[in-house]
């Protein structure tokens, strides 16, 4: 997967959890959050894998360098097709 979102109590599990995660190659995506249930507080942390998301940058670069219309003007592009 490449997103994954951990949420749990804030204890040793859950930092385990994210620390194995971060052995198998994910990255920190954005800021912990925190909040209180009313008896303990509950974390959550999401992680990205970043090949996944180069590979996906790579694919779109690929589709959009397919439509040919690189370096055309968008009036170049209505006029060329009107």
């Amino acid at each position: 997967m490449a997103y994954r979102l951990f949420t749990g109590p804030d204890d040793r599990s859950f930092c385990e959890r994210v620390s194995a995660a971060l052995a198998e190659g994910y990255v920190l995506h954005g800021s912990p959050s925190a909040a209180f249930n009313g008896s303990s507080v509950i974390v959550a942390q999401a992680v990205v894998l970043p090949a996944a998301f180069a590979s996906a940058d790579a694919a779109v670069a690929d589709a959009v360098e397919g439509l040919g219309i690189d370096g055309v003007g968008y009036e170049e592009t209505i006029e060329g097709h009107a």
